[in-house]
């Protein structure tokens, strides 16, 4: 059953931090889950994660109090059902670039009467074991975060539009897209970049949205929350790579 703990958080005025996960192994999203972030990303578009592995992955974050999310390959109805099918608790939704496919997302996301999400027994209602169907469907609807990334030139252009679209959560910054995007792969600091997300942060800051963005260190979450951000994600690939290589570093110099 359906409770999802990251929303209340943000609809209570808190801040959430999640990571990123590419890999679909259980036993590291049951570590990850006991360092205590609010909730995991489980990676269908970057990452090697399909629907099949996503009913494990879920069940090693709820055993903790964890929010399960899945970020889908692409915006179309028939992938984000296959994802929300397994018992994730909403998705990011990548490559959303006007206000028209941020609303065929969240109607993807979202069962009769605002959305188009196919309905059958299966974990995320706990296989109609649980509740009435029509209980689960109106929790669903209400319990399922819908996360939409802004990640090209094009989205920033149109964010005001983004704005108005009912049941839409989160607007996320996906900042290594948007640069390459704006022709500036990998500049992260470059003032043009720095203007457009800035330019969302404003807009989203005026509106009942929420801002979220992906942020690869302390220093970035710092910036960004400063701004208005409180969905806050970032990747456990860097934590990795300067803890290991500052230790191999380490005792090769003893």
């Amino acid at each position: 059953m359906i409770r999802n703990l990251t929303k209340e958080k943000l609809l209570s005025g808190e801040t959430v931090v999640g990571c990123f996960l590419k890999y679909a192994e259980a036993d590291l999203a049951e570590y990850l889950a006991l360092l205590g972030w609010d909730f995991l990303v489980f990676d269908g578009e970057h990452g090697t994660i399909e629907p099949g592995d996503l009913s494990g992955l879920a069940r090693a974050c709820e055993l903790h109090g964890v929010t399960p999310i899945a970020r889908v390959p692409t915006n179309l109805p028939h992938p984000i059902l296959r994802f929300l099918d397994t018992g994730v608790h909403g998705v990011h939704v990548p490559w959303v670039n006007s206000p028209e496919e941020a609303e065929a997302a969240v109607r993807s996301v979202k069962y009769h009467p605002r959305g188009v999400r196919g309905l059958a027994s299966n974990r995320s209602g706990d296989y109609g074991l649980s509740e009435p169907v029509g209980q689960f469907v109106a929790r669903a609807n209400r319990e399922t975060l819908t996360v939409i990334h802004i990640e090209t030139l094009e989205a920033v252009d149109a964010i005001e539009g983004y704005l108005d679209v009912d049941d839409l959560d989160v607007l996320f910054l996906g900042p290594t897209d948007l640069s390459q995007s704006m022709g500036l792969a990998g500049q992260k600091g470059h003032p043009d970049l720095v203007a457009a997300m800035d330019r969302v942060a404003r807009a989203v800051a005026d509106s009942d949205k929420i801002l979220g963005l992906f942020a690869p260190t302390l220093e970035d979450a710092a910036q960004w929350v400063g701004k208005g951000a409180r969905y806050v994600c970032t990747g456990m690939e860097g934590f990795l790579q300067a803890g290991m290589a500052g230790y191999i570093d380490g005792v090769r110099r003893l």
